[in-house]
């Protein structure tokens, strides 16, 4: 099975953007060094602890750094921009880099609803418009007659995917013959029959005569399961911090996670992401993974691993790859 990574650019402090940055570019080297499929990086908004607000721009960055590895938005919020402006942007990104580029597009927010406000040029988010833009988007990339016209041309290979965690994206991904991933990492709950749902009612389209889709889940792997473990109780309570207001814009280290004592709250919140992601050594995170693709009907997996330090990630990649492909 395909493997391939969604990286957030994480910043341990909100002074740390910089080095997060350039992490992101080291990480998109090793991801390729180690063999994955693609490195899709995200967008989000007004967040302390993560840098990667325009992916558009970050991904040239990392298609410079890289030599062959697909690479590509996880994804661009399309709500917020004109679809001819992501239309230009990608088209450049995909002749600078032949071959490698993923537009990925979704309808959430990627923030709070201020500033989704912010985002829109007329202070009126156009979440509504989603199916519309799409549609457009699609004709700009590949209608030759479409105006005005996009320059330089589209590549007729550039894929658009449909990013979601939803129904709604699953049902337009079909009807509109596009790739999906299904962002299980973002909604734990996500039925296990949208990707089955997606296929039995895909359309065929020029670029994609099959259905296909990747699962995207948050992975934990280390030597040991309980290394694992402190990784993702770090993680998840910085996102739990964060969601609550208290984060303060830094994170926590796994050194002082292990040293919280949890209430109630955190650990509900704990058991709800538990659905959502692969921890522990390489064995156990194989069985899982195989699990997860198995029970939704997954093409490719794609893992969202935010630790805290950078060589636990690294390593957490390398572990992975080396327990599916070894």
């Amino acid at each position: 099975m395909k493997l391939s990574v969604l990286d957030q650019s994480l910043a341990r402090t909100s002074e740390q953007a910089q080095d997060a940055l350039q992490e992101t570019l080291e990480m998109a080297r090793w991801c390729e060094a180690l063999g994955y499929e693609r490195f899709w990086v995200s967008e989000h908004h007004a967040f302390p602890s993560v840098a990667g607000s325009a992916p558009e721009v970050l991904l040239a960055a990392i298609g410079a750094a890289t030599r062959s590895i697909r690479i590509g938005s996880g994804g661009i919020m399309l709500p917020h921009y004109s679809a001819y402006k992501v239309a230009e942007q990608f088209s450049l990104l995909a002749n600078l880099y032949a071959g490698r580029i993923d537009l990925g597009v979704g309808r959430a927010p990627g923030a709070d609803m201020a500033t989704a406000v912010a985002l829109a040029t007329d202070r009126r988010p156009k979440f509504e418009r989603f199916p519309e833009l799409v549609a457009e988007l699609s004709d700009y990339l590949w209608n030759p007659a479409a105006t005005p016209l996009v320059s330089p041309s589209p590549p007729a290979d550039l894929p658009l995917w449909m990013l979601g965690s939803s129904p709604d994206s699953a049902v337009l991904a079909a009807k509109r013959g596009l790739p999906y991933n299904l962002g299980l990492f973002i909604n734990p709950q996500a039925s296990t029959q949208l990707i089955t749902h997606y296929k039995q009612h895909f359309k065929p389209s020029s670029l994609w005569p099959e259905p296909y889709a990747i699962l995207a889940l948050s992975v934990f792997c280390a030597e040991s399961e309980q290394q694992a473990r402190a990784l993702q109780l770090t993680f998840d309570l910085n996102l739990f911090r964060f969601f609550t207001g208290q984060s303060n814009g830094r994170s926590l280290t796994p050194q002082e996670a292990q040293n919280i004592q949890l209430g109630p709250q955190e650990q509900a919140f704990i058991k709800s992401r538990a659905s959502s992601r692969a921890v522990g050594t390489p064995a156990q995170v194989r069985e899982q993974i195989e699990s997860f693709a198995q029970s939704h009907a997954a093409d490719e997996i794609m893992a969202v691993t935010n630790m805290y330090y950078f060589e636990d990630r690294k390593r957490s990649f390398e572990l992975l790859m080396e327990a599916m492909h070894g």
